[in-house]
């Protein structure tokens, strides 16, 4: 299937599955049904194989703007899918769906190239999928707090909600901190295997300009903003908005830690 042909489809999926899931959230008592996240297959898999056809060109893995952030979308609502079954996070599709839809048709709006010369090496294979999983959890922690924070302000001022199907908020928070503490795990991992192997992996010796690159400094400024957040839930019992706060400045540096370099260079001045 022709790669404007499937990314159409993917995300009209994605939106129709969302407006189905809004309607549904109209009748508390169907909104909160796991049946609901096996809907989720089909788009899943169709994103999939866009990914598939995107990034893994007969030239090597292309790895540009646009896949990067389809990609994440990708991992980001598989591990979200398979959360919300767990929790009962049903009523959260109608917010997330919309954001896979844009994620699906990212490589046909940014179609650049970016091709990795060592997209075959296995430990690259193995620090590219850390990378990954850790962009995704920490995606879902910031959409998280955030949904946390709005349900919170409406269960405060008592007004009705869509939201009012998700389970309660301490449990919420639990599940939030867990979310970033795995992803912390794998930020770090993601770090150490890039600083330790960083010969094999780009094909060049660790230096001091390595940790001098932009992606490196906001990728090193996030994982403290992140080691920070769980020291001080730890410590001070950190939760609310201070945890909002920390968590959203971490994710902030994160995106610009690959996503904002990569736009800068590829899309604004043509560089790969």
């Amino acid at each position: 299937m022709p790669l404007p042909v499937l990314s159409i489809l993917t995300a009209l999926l994605y939106g129709g599955l969302a407006w189905y899931c809004r309607h549904r959230a109209a009748q508390p008592e169907n909104s909160a049904r796991p049946g609901l996240s096996l809907l989720l297959v089909l788009p899943l898999a169709l994103h999939g194989g866009l990914l598939y056809v995107s990034i893994f060109t007969e030239q090597g893995m292309n790895m540009g703007v646009g896949n990067a952030l389809s990609a994440i979308t990708w991992v980001t609502l598989l591990l979200y899918a398979a959360t919300s079954v767990r929790y009962h996070l049903q009523a959260l599709h109608p917010v997330v769906l919309p954001v896979a839809a844009g994620g699906a048709l990212m490589p046909l709006l940014l179609r650049d190239e970016h091709v990795l010369p060592y997209g075959g090496l296995a430990l690259f294979q193995a620090h590219f999928a850390a990378a990954f999983l850790a962009y995704a959890l920490f995606t879902i922690a910031a959409l998280h707090g955030l949904v946390m924070a709005l349900a919170e302000k409406r269960l405060h001022a008592r007004e009705p909600s869509a939201l009012s199907g998700l389970p309660p908020l301490m449990t919420m928070e639990r599940l939030l901190f867990r979310i970033i503490g795995a992803g912390f795990v794998l930020l770090t991992v993601t770090l150490a295997s890039g600083m330790l192997f960083s010969e094999e992996l780009f094909g060049k010796p660790l230096s001091f300009a390595y940790f001098t690159q932009h992606k490196t400094v906001f990728a090193l400024l996030s994982w403290l903003i992140y080691g920070a957040l769980l020291l001080g839930r730890r410590i001070y019992g950190w939760r609310g908005r201070t945890a909002l706060i920390w968590s959203l400045a971490g994710f902030t540096a994160l995106l610009l830690a690959y996503v904002g370099s990569k736009a800068v260079l590829e899309v604004l001045l043509h560089r790969g």
